[in-house]
């Protein structure tokens, strides 16, 4: 079985060049693999299935024909697409992950998630994340109008990046004792997440010897995805034009 990997698209009309980037991806990796797996902020933004991102029609598109193809998708909410719903789920013939999602391999199950649950020195952060997905919270800025949806959004982001251009890289980056908590409360010693913008393979990670953490790249100048199949698995990164 082939499985790909991939987190931290943040695609957006302003960016064609990430837009192209996956199309081509679609079109050329994906269609040899079993099973693809979309483990958040696949998009710069979400403000609600009625209201999909414009200008990424044709990567709706070219999802839903690698799943009528037989590619199996898999998609898992980040912090920038957290309001993906079912809706759009159906659209591209995905499913719809949990925040920590189990997968079985011939070396042992693996642990996947988006990775912002596991910055825990970034406490303001958690705070922010525990308010945006309490479905209360949820059902009230959906019921709002598109308009006060996108000027939500908006300041939303707005205000993320000043924040994040205020903490130092430490803060922002994984907690290891969260980290191992994570892959212990599961029981795996291996785990697969983005978020971080730092693609690398971490090893010992519960212990000496015990514990594997791979963090998918972020999209920008070059692409990245993981591939995983019966042998191994292999991070890999390409040129984007």
């Amino acid at each position: 079985m082939i499985r790909l990997f991939v987190a931290d698209l943040h695609l957006r009309p302003e960016r064609p060049d990430l837009i192209g980037a996956f199309l081509g991806f679609l079109g050329k990796q994906a269609p040899g693999a079993d099973e693809l797996y979309l483990l958040g902020d696949i998009f710069e933004a979400w403000i609600g299935d009625d209201g999909p991102m414009p200008g990424l029609e044709e990567v709706y598109a070219e999802l839903a024909s690698l799943a009528g193809h037989g590619t199996r998708l898999f998609f898992q909410h980040g912090n920038r697409d957290f309001l993906v719903g079912q809706a759009f789920m159906d659209r591209i013939g995905a499913t719809l992950l949990p925040e920590r999602q189990l997968i079985e391999h011939p070396g042992g199950p693996i642990l996947l998630m988006h990775g912002d649950q596991l910055c825990t020195d970034d406490t303001e952060y958690q705070a922010f994340r525990a308010q945006v997905r309490n479905p209360a919270w949820q059902q009230a800025f959906l019921s709002k109008s598109m308009e006060e949806r996108m000027a939500i959004a908006r300041q939303l982001r707005e205000a993320s990046k000043a924040r994040g251009m205020e903490k130092s890289d430490a803060i922002m980056d994984v907690n290891p004792q969260a980290v191992a908590k994570a892959m212990q409360d599961a029981g795996v010693d291996r785990l697969i997440h983005g978020h971080t913008h730092r693609p690398a393979v971490h090893r010992n990670q519960i212990g000496d010897g015990i514990g594997t953490r791979i963090v998918l790249g972020d999209w920008d100048r070059s692409g990245w995805y993981l591939k995983l199949d019966d042998r191994g698995f292999e991070l890999i990164d390409f040129p984007i034009d």
